[in-house]
Order: C-alpha cells, then structure tokens, then sequence
C-alpha cells in the first residue's frame, strides 16, 4: 500500500501508550444500517446462546461441554468418553470451517458472531452509553476527580455489570456441568454445592474482570483466533478496508471545503475529520489498512457512509473489499486456497457423518478374563471374561441379556442372566462363554456376542475364544 503516508504505521497496539500503560477506548455510540443489522444478529445470538444449556432433545441437553466428565452434546446429541473420536473431528470441521470463513471473508466473526463482541458491544458498552454518556461525556468522566456525580455513576454501572457477569456465569456453568446440576445447586444451596458454587465466583470474577477492565484486549492479546488471522489473510480476502486510492488521490486526504469543487483538486474523498477513528471500539485508524485489531465490526463503514452523505460524495469510502479490489479493480474469486480449504471440510464431513452412521447408542467391551486359560468342563470348554456396557441413551433397558451369534454355544452371565441399564448408566459384570469342543477349529475362534434388550439386538462385538491345540 504504497499511497498510504509513512506516519500511518506503527508498532504499538491501540490499547497501550507510549509508556505501556493500559489505554482505555472510548468509542463513539455507533449508528447505521450495518449496526442495526448487528444489532438483530446480536440478539438472536444471545438468545440461543443463553437458552442453549437449558433446552432439552430426547432427554439430552441441546449443548454440554462437561470437560471433567468428558461428555458433551452437541446440537441435542451426546457424545461420550467412547465416543471422543467423534467430538475431536466434529472439533476439526468447525475449526476448518472458521478457517476457510476466515479466508474468504475476514475476521466478520469477530465482529458479529463472538460471545466475546457481542456481551461487550451489545449488553455492556450500551449500558456504559446509557449511565455514562457518549464518547465526550465518558471521556470527561474518567478524567473527573471522584465526587459524589462520579462515585455514583461507578457503583451504578459496577453494580449492574456485576450482576450481568454473575448472570453469564451461571450460563457458562450450566454448559459445562449441566443445566440439571445447576438446578441442583440451586435448590441445595452454595454449602451442600460448595464445588460448583466455587466455580460459580471463579467465572464470576472473571467475566467482570474482562467487561470491566481488560475488555477490548481479549481480542488483541488472549484470542488465538485473533493471532491466526496474520496467516489466513491475504490481498485476496474480504475485509472493513479503507479505500486509499480513492481516499488519497494525488493530493491526499483534505478537510471538506464546500466552496472547491473536489474533483478537480486532485484532492482524495478522505475529508480527514477522525470519525472513523473514534466509533472504532478497538482504537484504531481503519486508514492505515488491515490491522490486528481490527474485528470487521463494520462501525467505521456506519460512520465513513454518513460522513459521505453529508459532505455529498459517494459512499464505500470505507466497505467489504479485497485489497486486490481496491488496488487493482480485480472482482472476488475463489482461489485455489479456498478451494484446498473446502476440499478439506468436505472430506472431514463426509467423515464425520458416515462415523455418525456407524455409532450405537449402547457400546459394549468384552474381553478375556487376562491370565485365565480354558477350562474343560466336560465335553466342553469354557473360557471367563469381563464385560462393561455403556447405555448412551436416556432410557432404560430393563432386559439385557447375551447371545452367541454364527456360533453353537452358551453364555452364563455371573449373577442375573437378564439384568437391567439405567439411562446414562453402566453395567460391568463377569461371564463365561461354553463352546463344545468338537465345534472349535483351532485353539484360537473368533466369537461374535449380541447384546439384547429383549428381543431387539442392540449392540454386537467380537472377542477371541481359546481352547485346545488338538481336537478329537
């Protein structure tokens, strides 16, 4: 970017100073067509996003992360410890999915889909415009000494991010330990819940630790996301880019003079009045091109379009553009970058689904019994094994029970030979398996068992069967 002016690049980041002190932003109230749009999108997000935990499906909850039990549901589906396989390229598909998006179209996630963006620009930087005033009012506030005018309007807007940060970490816990568990904690109290109640203060401190103090830098210092975007962009990306060529001209940037003809001036359509720069809620100038602050939030576009309206030039001085757009009139294609990343969200979906196919909601382990032999019991032999079957569902199974399957056989369950798995349950036991020993070719037979439910046939697995090396 050539026609930029050399002052336009820097090496420190908007949020600190010129001694690396904390640099708090305060950005114009932003207005306008993509706002209002970000707005409805904002919303609707919070709304699913809050009511996720807390929504049902067969009995499942819509969506669970619970780490330390490793169980998760996604989209009212349950994967287990069993099925980590799943969840790990279920995982990698969202992952390839954000890169390609990433690619394609920018960091337009940061911006209007992040949990991160949307609490802060849309639940509490709204409050802060509504206790505090815009960005003058705010401005003068903080550097006001603390009277009884300033004192108050603290406690007010701490007091209420207080209780919203409370709020979001009751939700936050609910995915991950289960919206039944909050409940439970609830209803039992903070003594008998003390682990989880613990966790509630922790997520607490620090939600209102980020919406009222760190904010904005969670984007530019802990986000990993925000850091891959140095590699995923490039000139043929989509982003919130300045136009320079059309903003700089010959004569570069300008104040407005509605008494000279613009166009004839050599000067650029950039009347230089700064109002992209301050709406901006991360601090930074989107003129100096493609920066590692910027989110794509798309409030400079806002700004820049009513600026144009109002000076009576034409508006996208500011816009969703490629760098190679701007610089070199080239139209959006699908290069062959894009194309590697959608062949290989492709292959992981194909993947993924076929493994979802081929998942059963009981999964059943048996093996042998480790350093048991056969055992002649008559004119049969009888082998030992362990058995662990995982109901995965959320109904019971009241008459479990095993089956030889292709083989002439028994199967003596130690204990009940029907027994009964609870939803979400386990069942572990010990059985022996009783084969005539004229039927087995080799010391060494495959066995295929059936795990049924009465008559349904739920699960089958195979395990080895060892007897004789000679046979008569």
């Amino acid at each position: 970017m050539s026609n930029l002016p050399d002052e336009a690049f820097r090496d420190t980041i908007g949020t600190i100073d010129e001694v690396g002190n904390r640099k708090f932003i305060f950005p114009k109230k932003p207005s306008g067509k993509f706002y209002d749009y970000r707005k409805i999108v904002s919303y609707i997000l919070l709304a699913i996003l809050v009511a996720n935990p807390f929504i049902k499906i067969n009995g499942n909850q819509f969506m669970m992360f619970n780490v330390l039990e490793r169980r998760f549901n996604i989209f009212g589906f349950p994967f287990w410890p069993q099925d980590f396989y799943l969840f790990v390229i279920s995982m990698l598909v969202g992952v390839v999915f954000v890169i390609l998006f990433t690619v394609v179209f920018g960091r337009i996630f940061c911006g209007w889909i992040c949990p991160q963006t949307i609490f802060l620009e849309m639940v509490f930087r709204r409050i802060e415009y509504w206790i505090d005033g815009d960005r003058g009012a705010q401005s003068r506030l903080a550097r006001q000494e603390w009277n009884a005018e300033k004192i108050r309007k603290r406690l007010i807007k701490w007091t209420i991010f207080f209780l919203i940060s409370f709020g979001i970490a009751n939700v936050f816990l609910a995915y991950l330990v289960g919206s039944d568990a909050l409940f439970l904690m609830i209803e039992e109290g903070p003594v008998k819940q003390s682990s989880n109640f613990i966790a509630l203060l922790i997520f607490t401190s620090v939600f209102y630790f980020v919406f009222v103090w760190f904010r904005e830098q969670v984007c530019i210092i802990a986000c990993p996301y925000g850091r891959l975007q140095g590699v995923l962009l490039d000139n043929k990306s989509i982003n919130v880019a300045y136009d320079f060529v059309r903003g700089e001209k010959e004569e570069g940037r300008a104040k407005y003079n509605k008494k000279e003809d613009r166009a004839t001036t050599g000067k650029g359509d950039c009347i230089d009045c700064h109002q992209c720069v301050h709406v901006c809620p991360m601090g930074i100038d989107i003129r100096n091109g493609t920066q590692l602050e910027c989110t794509n939030c798309t409030a400079c576009i806002d700004e820049c379009d009513a600026i144009m309206e109002t000076v009576g030039l034409p508006k996208g001085l500011i816009r969703y553009a490629s760098e190679d757009e701007i610089a070199k009139k080239e139209p959006f294609r699908f290069t062959a970058r894009m194309k590697g990343y959608t062949a290989v969200l492709f292959i992981l979906l194909s993947v993924f689904v076929g493994m979802l196919f081929l998942r059963t909601n009981v999964e059943a382990i048996i093996l042998r019994l480790p350093g048991q032999l056969f055992q002649h019991k008559g004119d049969k032999i009888s082998n030992v094994y362990t058995y662990k079957i995982v109901n995965k569902t959320m109904k019971d199974y009241n008459d479990i029970h095993f089956e030889l399957i292709d083989q002439k056989g028994e199967i003596k369950n130690v204990g009940k030979e029907h027994f009964k798995i609870q939803k979400e349950g386990i069942s572990q036991g010990t059985l022996f398996i009783e084969i005539n020993e004229v039927l087995l070719e080799s010391d060494k037979t495959k066995v295929k068992i059936g795990v049924y439910n009465g008559k349904e046939l739920l699960e089958t697995t195979t395990t080895n069967f060892l007897g004789p090396r000679s046979f008569n």
